[in-house]
């Protein structure tokens, strides 16, 4: 069946959904359109952090040894799988040049504006929603290495510049402050600010908002090919859907890791590649933490969610590949046992085991604005590990950019052009 829109958001996510609700509330009609779920592929299984001090991109200094040593080790935090292919040997390549204390700095800059914007957002929707469990319970950072320590408080240090309270603890504070611990932690940092908020739950009440307001949803509706004018300045004319055709005047693509994929069929290609993370779920937890933990050394997020506890991790740059590897899953686990004990080893039986593609881009900022090549095409993803933490302020951003507003930040790092897109 033909269907035509005003607005088409692609991409059911939670970003897909913020900017759908954001248009819709600036006087837009707008469609959501997603191939499976609202909030059921990466804003399903994430840790629920909203944590401004992470508003950190993924290429910073010194990454580069690092990433040698990690290519190498299968269990480590990031993982790039080896392979002969020129889209990973490109993205590769700006991650390269993306990795110097210039390019970080002003990254940080207006990630942490969005991540500060969202928190905000979040608080709000969750007085207007029941079951969304956001708390403002902080976040703590510990490491079991003196030089993890001293990473984390200069990490701390670069976002109290920028507003973000923290303090530095002590192995003793740290262990008195937080008992699961065991006594390897060497300190580590708290951030009192942060929050955390149940990721699925969030993007389902988003999307009831945008409906509420008349906005419209179709679930199950694969794009497999658009349709084109012709001429030197083409413009999407229609969608091509597995459920019909939807023809619109404006496409805002918001699909994640999907849209490389999607990019090269609109002969864009914007260079997003999936990051694949783990996340497993734990019930009955007789000692679960009281707060958010990052264990640094390790790059493993746990989250207290009320009835139960969330462990995710690790980083692997793949290509559309959801395959599970046993190594990483178990080294998520016992990262989380070797740090945490939890009352009598229920980190050996996960409830729930979930995996998914973080879309991440080289230089770690999302792609937010339009295409230069397709005037009625505007990007909206590549939020690597940020989706959920920046979404409400990348939703912001994008509504400001297409009704003509003032922008809440400096739209320039954001922009499509600077990988010809």
């Amino acid at each position: 069946m033909d269907t035509q829109a005003d607005v088409v958001v692609l991409g059911g996510g939670v970003v897909g959904t913020t900017v759908a609700l954001e248009l819709q509330r600036a006087g837009r009609s707008v469609t959501l359109v997603d191939k499976g779920e609202v909030g059921q592929a990466c804003s399903l299984g994430n840790a629920g952090w909203v944590t401004p001090c992470f508003a950190m991109p993924l290429p910073q200094p010194g990454m580069f040894l690092k990433s040698i040593g990690w290519l190498l080790d299968s269990k480590s935090p990031l993982h790039i799988q080896p392979r002969l292919d020129p889209t990973l040997l490109s993205w590769l390549t700006h991650f390269l040049f993306a990795m110097n204390r210039k390019k970080m700095l002003s990254s940080i800059e207006v990630l942490t504006e969005l991540s500060k914007y969202s928190l905000d957002y979040y608080a709000e929707i969750a007085g207007r929603s029941s079951g969304l469990q956001f708390e403002k319970k902080g976040l703590l950072m510990v490491s079991a290495t003196d030089k993890g320590v001293a990473g984390a408080r200069a990490e701390m240090e670069l976002m109290q510049e920028r507003g973000i309270p923290g303090r530095a603890m002590s192995r003793d504070e740290v262990l008195a402050f937080e008992p699961t611990l065991r006594p390897l932690i060497r300190g580590g940092v708290f951030f009192p600010e942060e929050a955390q908020i149940e990721p699925l739950p969030t993007s389902i009440a988003i999307a009831q908002e945008f409906q509420k307001l008349g906005g419209k949803i179709l679930q199950k509706h694969e794009v497999f090919d658009f349709e084109l004018s012709e001429g030197p300045s083409p413009k999407i004319q229609a969608l091509r859907t597995t459920q019909g055709r939807i023809a619109c005047d404006l496409l805002v693509l918001a699909t994640g890791s999907w849209s490389l994929e999607l990019t090269k069929k609109l002969r864009t290609g914007i260079p997003v590649l999936g990051g694949k993370g783990y996340s497993m779920t734990f019930q009955g937890i007789t000692k679960k933490p009281t707060r958010s933990i990052m264990l640094v050394d390790r790059k493993i997020a746990i989250t207290p969610f009320q009835d139960r506890l969330r462990v995710a991790g690790t980083l692997e740059l793949v290509n559309q590949d959801f395959s599970i590897s046993v190594e990483r899953l178990d080294a998520v686990r016992s990262g989380a046992h070797e740090y945490l004990d939890l009352g009598g080893g229920e980190t050996s039986s996960p409830t729930d085991i979930w995996r998914g593609l973080r879309p991440c881009t080289p230089d770690g900022v999302p792609v937010v604005g339009y295409s230069k090549k397709i005037s009625n095409l505007f990007y909206c993803t590549g939020h690597q590990l940020l989706g959920l933490q920046s979404a409400p302020g990348t939703a912001r951003l994008a509504a400001d950019l297409i009704t003509g507003k003032s922008p809440i930040v400096d739209p320039k790092p954001f922009r499509a052009e600077r990988f010809n897109g």
